[in-house]
């Protein structure tokens, strides 16, 4: 029963099942694509699936993508899930190299592919080699100039680093709007040929038909844009394009096959429809989703200053703690050094204080000596000597034992002086034990925790786990809410088109940095191109490139067609 009902599945219902499974409301910007004969196809919306010239027996395989491309990513995509879908086959497209990029345009997108998928740069966690299975750059990129992988990953890390605060979505959509003004980006090329038969691509997107030389897909020579068109049809493999001005001639091209027609018409009927409706006011289905999403990034964004403030906070008491665990550590060390002062005053003191002892033992000695002499002259003097030999030895002796009573004296007076300067010592060697006792007295009195002035609240007791007053974190849409993120809505646009010049300077800084690695004989044919245009000041805006091919008159554009 289910299986009959399934076999009658129109494109519409599988189409509507992958949309609802995604949660995705912006469905005309998407189809489902499948391949027949090497030729791309998309699944018709009002046809039964098993209707489609695929294979009744083997399994089928349709892949969701985008069909149509915006005009501007910024303004026209509402839905985060409908960014995210783009974000992914963009940059899986400029990594097939079915977009060019130039190689310094492709670090900085490879930057923001980072940002969006590993959130804020952290050296201690994103450390050298975090980026080595990831497959960031074009291979073409790589090939061309003589870099190792590390060289590459300390470039894309350097921009990846000035990311810092960008969410997933606003990392995504950062890389989109650069994206978008690459040459190739959402342009669907088909080999034509003029009347004159003359081989040339035809390219087709959100801006209108352009016409390419088959060896140039990256500035077109002539362009059409969508308000200029009036009607298309085809006959066979005859295209026909019938301008809006009803005086000039309409002008053909034929394809290689019928199929590619269909696809061809499908692609400017699409294209056609989404740029008029740009031009109209958003339907109510639109300004709801825009309303939607302007709620939710206004939450969003204030659940971002929430968590901000929250880690703020949590850093600031961290930073807090290991202050204080410093300063505990550093008093700490002081103790100890006041405590070892102080041992080596005490030993120091002894020291002295058993030495001047010594000394003064060793004076009152010499000076008992020196009395001893005294007597002991005095006493040979009294005697009398009655022969002249006696007398002239006695006279001797008492020479020698003056000099020897004059020796002792000055001994005993050096030993004097001696003995007051170590008590002297002593007396100062006291004092600067006292000193280190009153040290050590105020470092163990003084708080461990000293008043912070700088944090509100005391700090919880557990870092880890503390958690913020629900009060000053709660939040409403209120009125000055929106027109406050109103004006930082426009604050950022501000800043973003001062950023431009500098982001310019940046990538022009790079491309001279790596411009001597380059290995010039790997160049591609669109280098080379791309060279060529950098070097004739073809550094404009896609749509400017446009505008600029459409200055001429739709009739000579038409004429300079047929003649190409």
């Amino acid at each position: 029963m289910l299986e009959t009902y399934l076999m009658k599945w129109k494109g519409k219902d599988l189409f509507d099942l992958v949309c609802r499974t995604l949660g995705l409301r912006e469905t005309w910007f998407f189809g489902l694509q499948y391949t027949i004969k090497d030729t791309v196809a998309w699944l018709k919306m009002d046809k039964k699936v098993l209707d489609h010239d695929v294979s009744k027996e083997e399994p089928v395989t349709f892949h969701f993508l985008a069909k149509f491309y915006p005009e501007n990513a910024e303004e026209e995509l509402v839905q985060e899930i409908t960014q995210h879908l783009f974000f992914l086959q963009v940059k899986k497209q400029i990594l097939d190299e079915k977009i060019y990029c130039p190689p310094e345009a492709s670090v900085l997108l490879a930057s923001y592919a980072v940002q969006a998928k590993y959130g804020d740069y952290d050296p201690s966690v994103h450390k050298r080699g975090f980026l080595a299975q990831e497959e960031l750059l074009p291979k073409r990129v790589i090939n061309l100039y003589q870099m190792t992988p590390e060289m590459w990953e300390e470039r894309i890390t350097a921009w990846y680093a000035e990311h810092r605060g960008r969410a997933r979505d606003e990392a995504e959509m950062e890389y989109l709007k650069i994206a978008q003004d690459l040459e190739m980006y959402g342009v669907n090329y088909f080999a034509i040929r003029n009347k004159k038969g003359t081989e040339l691509l035809l390219g087709v997107d959100a801006l209108g038909l352009h016409i390419y030389d088959p060896e140039n897909r990256l500035t077109p020579k002539i362009s059409f844009p969508w308000n200029e068109i009036r009607n298309i049809s085809y006959s066979d493999k005859e295209f026909t394009i019938k301008p809006l001005d009803k005086k000039i001639d309409v002008f053909k091209f034929n394809s290689s096959k019928l199929r590619v027609n269909k696809l061809i018409l499908q692609l400017c009927i699409g294209n056609h429809d989404l740029f008029m409706r740009r031009r109209k006011a958003d339907s109510l289905e639109v300004q709801q989703m825009k309303a939607q999403a302007r709620e939710e990034k206004a939450r969003k964004q204030m659940e971002r200053q929430r968590l901000a403030r929250e880690k703020q906070m949590r850093e600031e008491a961290e930073r807090t703690r290991d202050e204080l665990e410093r300063r505990l550590l550093q008093m700490k060390e002081e103790a100890t050094m006041a405590n070892e002062a102080l041992m080596r005053s005490e030993e120091t003191a002894d020291l002295l204080a058993e030495k001047a002892q010594i000394t003064e033992e060793e004076a009152k000695l010499l000076a008992q000596k020196a009395a001893e002499a005294e007597q002991e002259m005095q006493r040979i003097k009294a005697t009398a000597i009655r022969t002249e030999e006696e007398k002239r030895l006695m006279e001797q002796k008492v020479l020698e034992a003056e000099v020897l009573a004059l020796k002792m004296a000055e001994e005993s007076e050096r030993r004097a002086k001696e003995a007051d300067q170590l008590k002297q010592d002593l007396q100062e060697a006291r004092e600067a034990e006292r000193r280190a006792k009153q040290k050590l007295l105020e470092i163990t009195t003084k708080p461990t925790y000293p008043p912070m002035n700088s944090i509100p609240a005391p700090l919880p007791p557990d870092i880890s786990s503390f958690n913020l007053i629900a009060d000053s974190l709660s939040f409403d849409f209120k009125d000055t809410d929106m027109k406050r993120l109103s004006m930082e809505i426009e604050k950022e646009k501000v800043e973003y088109m001062e950023k431009s010049k500098h982001l310019q300077e940046q990538l022009n800084e790079l491309k001279t940095e790596i411009e001597a690695l380059k290995l010039k004989e790997r160049e591609t044919a669109l280098d080379i191109l791309h060279n060529e245009n950098s070097d004739r000041g073809g550094t404009s805006s896609k749509h400017n490139t446009i505008k600029k091919l459409t200055l001429q008159s739709a009739k000579s554009r038409v004429a300079f067609f047929e003649e190409l």
